[in-house]
This record gives C-alpha cells, sequence and structure tokens, in this order.
C-alpha cells in the first residue's frame, strides 16, 4: 500500500480490494441525491444477486490501484468515477446487471424544481378528497377539477408538466395530496467491468426482450435458408434427410414408381379412380 495512505484508510481500502477481487463483474454507479428510504429499498432490491460498497472516491481510487495487482485492466474504472459514487459487485453478466438496475428504480414526490422526464398526467376520475376549496386548488395548477353526485372529481385526463419542463412548487403538492410520485429515482450506472473490458452505459442500455426476439428470428431465418439452399449441418441434416424422403414419395407417386411405401397408396388410389369412372359410366 501506498506510505502516504492515513493507517485509517487501510482498512476501510481492503474490504474494497476484497468486494473488487471476489466478484467476476464490477461497476461504478451514482449514488448521489437518493434518499435514505429509497436507497434501502433498492439494496432490498439487489439482496442476493449484488454488493453495493459506498466510499469517498479517492478511497475507491486507491483500492482500484491495489486491485490492479489482481485483476488486469480494472484501474480503468478510475476514468469513470465521479460525483457520489459507489462500487456494484456481482457475478450476473453487465447487460443483466444494467436490466436489474432499471428493475431497481423507485418513485418519489417531487419537491418543485425538478425537471419532468415524462409527461406527468392526472387521469380522469375520483380523488380522495372531499367537496370543499380542494376544488380551487386544484383548478389553480390547471387541473379540470370538479364535485360530481358529492365527490370531487378530475373531469379529463390532464398533462400538469409535460416532459422536460421544470415541475413548480404548487403543482408538486398538489402531485403528492394525489399520490402521484413523478420522480424516478434510482442508481446510474456509470459503466461495468468485466473480463479487461469496460461497457459503457450506452452499450450496454438493451431491450433484452427485443433483442432475444430479433436473435429467434435471425436464427429462424438462418434455418430456412439453409433448408431451402440443401446446405448440410447438423442442425439441417435431419430436416432435410425428411423433406428429400417426401419429396421422392410424392414423385414416386406423380410417375407410379411401385415400391413397399408406394404400393399401398397406388392401389388406393387406382380404387378411387375405379369407382369415380363407375360412377360415370352408370349414369
Amino acid at each position: 500500500m501506498e506510505a502516504h495512505v492515513a493507517e485509517w484508510k487501510y482498512g476501510e481500502v481492503k474490504k474494497l480490494v476484497d468486494v473488487l477481487t471476489q466478484s467476476k463483474v464490477i461497476g461504478i454507479v451514482q449514488v448521489g441525491g437518493i434518499p435514505a428510504p429509497q436507497m434501502q429499498q433498492m439494496r432490498k432490491n439487489l439482496h442476493g444477486v449484488a454488493t453495493i460498497r459506498s466510499a469517498k472516491n479517492n478511497l475507491i481510487h486507491l483500492a482500484l490501484d491495489e486491485a490492479e495487482k489482481q485483476v488486469k485492466g480494472i484501474s480503468n474504472l478510475k476514468e469513470i468515477i465521479n460525483g457520489q459514487a459507489a462500487i456494484i459487485a456481482t457475478d450476473m453478466n453487465p447487460f443483466k446487471l444494467s436490466a436489474k438496475l432499471k428493475e431497481s428504480r423507485t418513485t418519489a414526490p417531487a419537491k418543485g424544481g425538478e425537471t419532468a422526464s415524462h409527461d406527468i398526467e392526472v387521469k380522469a376520475g375520483d380523488t380522495p378528497f372531499k367537496p370543499g376549496p380542494i376544488v380551487g386548488e386544484l383548478q389553480k395548477v390547471g387541473i379540470p377539477a370538479a364535485i360530481q353526485d358529492g365527490k370531487v372529481v378530475v373531469k379529463s385526463n390532464y398533462v400538469v408538466v409535460p416532459e422536460g419542463e421544470k415541475i413548480p412548487a404548487e403543482t408538486a403538492q398538489m402531485l403528492t395530496r394525489l399520490e402521484i410520485f413523478p420522480v424516478e429515482i434510482g442508481m446510474g450506472l456509470n459503466g461495468v467491468f468485466e473480463d479487461g473490458t469496460i461497457f459503457k452505459p450506452e452499450v450496454l442500455d438493451v431491450d433484452i426482450d427485443a433483442f432475444l426476439g430479433q436473435m429467434k428470428t435471425a436464427s429462424s431465418n438462418a434455418f430456412n435458408l439453409a433448408i431451402n439452399t440443401g446446405w448440410v449441418t447438423k442442425a439441417t441434416i435431419q430436416p432435410l434427410l425428411m423433406k428429400a424422403h417426401n419429396d421422392a414419395f410424392v414423385l414416386a407417386m406423380e410417375k407410379g414408381i411401385i415400391n413397399k411405401e408406394t404400393i399401398k397408396y397406388i392401389i388406393s388410389k387406382a380404387n378411387a379412380q375405379m369407382l369415380a369412372l363407375k360412377n360415370k359410366t352408370s349414369s
């Protein structure tokens, strides 16, 4: 360990090194601005599949330099450490980790001043409020509220804050009262290290279901092309033999070639033709 590292830091750096060297996949995530309750829920969602270790950035840098002695290339993660960072360690592949982090995201009430990441919409229908001044308060922030059958209702769907715009404080308070929590909170993935390679978020941000669907389609198309062109492989040999057998059988039937497989069908066909001819001559 470097001589300038204070003694009190050794234990923390050693723990970080253990985390960095004992898992196949190591990521750097942003955890700044995540309230404690939401962070606790995210840790719970990741329990059993990933370990999150927070520390000061300078200690993470030191730990990465030390871990480099055991895992070549891992110190390159220092380039993507910024803000309030943490280490995430797992044995799942980077793409599954990225998807898992998306799943672990949660929502929180708006305080006002946040930028809407999507259209924030209030749906038409009943509200939890009793008739009173609340109707005017809802209308003040643009929500089309009214009293119907002794209930406060929203008359139609209404986008209170379009995507990309700031959420006003008054609107934020009303959304919270309506139990609409529009702020999405989650760990931002800066990058992931696996087997000497660092994967950036833009590479990992893949719709796995759509990707698997494309792979299945490509596999099916390749298989059909191989069958149609007579390309013999372990996967196509059996279907090709079955196709050749069926084609040979159809050709033998058309040409009246008699063998053990066709004789029964040829006699049956001849019998049917004879009966048809008999019916015509009888009439």
